[in-house]
């Protein structure tokens, strides 16, 4: 199937990386299918090698479910590598992503795709910004300050930049670069390309199953590194050009050669 025709056939596709997520992944893509059920939308779990049944849950899942289609890597490759597999296999017109611990609620995605379309071509990213965060003091502490050097720096006008709940346009996301962590960046680097961000405040929920995939200190000293790349990229990004077609041929620069 041609690819464009498959993006004009889907509003959103939702993007949710997991690891050994057995128990919080149906009941996730339940809320996901609820929360948009008034679009065409499409679910892709990008399974990191987890290794519990993870990988057998989804398979009946899909079965019984059409929308949602599993990607599995053989090897962990860590959140940022799963997003980006997943964005890069989506075919909707908005691409969204969400945590696979089910501490973000779907819901959201309406609130986020009104403030989208209100703002139209100008708008790039509707981001989360998690309200009563259910973690422990110290992520939450850590969290903070990390959030407050970045926005000093990067000043991206985001408070919450690691929420999971984001929605992007699919075209917007295809210009930004990748790097490992790159999707706590999201903000930065869609304002690096000349777009806007509108936030959305959202309530974070408890973790019903498993246990957190991520500590405090493998995000922070690794993110301060990559704070500092974020900032030289923006930097470099000198000028964004107003394109404007002047004219445009149906034909294949190969037949015009003939």
């Amino acid at each position: 199937m041609n690819d464009d025709i498959a993006v004009q056939k889907i509003d959103v596709s939702v993007v949710i990386p997991a690891k050994n997520e057995r128990d919080n992944l149906p009941p996730l893509l339940d809320e996901i299918a609820e929360a948009l059920k008034e679009y065409r939308f499409e679910a892709i779990v990008v399974d990191d090698g987890s290794t519990d049944d993870s990988l057998e849950v989804l398979q009946q899942y899909a079965e019984r479910n059409g929308y949602l289609r599993v990607i599995h890597h053989k090897r962990s490759g860590g959140q940022s590598c799963s997003v980006r597999t997943g964005l890069l296999h989506a075919r909707g017109t908005y691409v969204a992503t969400i945590d696979g611990d089910g501490q973000n609620n779907p819901i959201y995605y309406r609130e986020m795709l009104a403030a989208m379309e209100k703002g139209g071509e100008r708008v790039g990213l509707a981001a989360g910004q998690r309200l009563g965060r259910k973690a422990s003091v110290f992520k939450r502490y850590a969290s903070k300050a990390a959030n407050k050097l970045r926005g000093a720096i990067l000043k991206d006008n985001t408070r919450d930049s690691g929420c999971g709940l984001k929605l992007l346009r699919r075209d917007v996301f295809l210009k930004l670069p990748y790097f490992d962590s790159w999707h706590r960046f999201l903000p930065a680097l869609v304002i690096r390309e000349g777009y806007d961000v509108v936030h959305v405040d959202v309530v974070d929920r408890e973790r019903e199953h498993g246990v957190s995939k991520y500590g405090i200190f493998d995000r922070a000293l690794v993110g301060v590194l990559d704070l500092f790349g974020v900032w030289w990229l923006r930097r470099r990004r000198k000028v964004i050009p107003e394109v404007v077609m002047v004219t445009e041929s149906d034909k294949s620069p190969a037949k015009e050669a003939h």
